[in-house]
């Protein structure tokens, strides 16, 4: 059964804007390890593919329903993609507990990610579903 849904718009050019104006500070405090070096990996997109994942922690946080309050930081959600190369998220902390609270008994959280981007768009859509176990 589907428990919630999110989605958000981000612009490129706003988080090329934050990159720039604030280099590492920004990327450390918003975004996951992971996400930070798969970003480095990829110069000339670097802002598009952390936009992406930007609107991903803002889809997330509006699917739960607490935005980035209630323990709930941008750090504990981390764009991860599965052995298939289809994205989703890795959650910690804040982000996870409250994803935990959501879930019946005896069901289990499952979160589909979709993520694209038409310069100078990035869009985020996130359904979270609850799977019997």
């Amino acid at each position: 059964m589907i428990i919630a849904i999110g989605s958000d718009l981000c612009n490129i050019e706003r988080i090329a804007s934050s990159i720039e104006r604030f280099g590492e500070r920004f990327e450390q405090r918003v975004f996951t390890e992971v996400e930070r070096a798969k970003a480095a990996r990829r110069p000339f997109t670097k802002a598009g593919t952390l936009a992406k994942r930007f609107a991903a922690k803002e889809a997330f946080a509006k699917a739960v329903g607490t935005g980035f309050k209630a323990g709930v930081f941008m750090r504990d959600i981390g764009v991860v993609n599965l052995h298939t190369g289809a994205p989703t998220l890795a959650l910690t902390g804040g982000a996870a507990a409250r994803l935990a609270r959501l879930v019946p008994d005896g069901h289990e959280a499952v979160v589909h990610l979709t993520l694209t981007d038409d310069h100078p768009w990035a869009q985020a859509f996130i359904v979270i579903e609850a799977r019997k176990l």
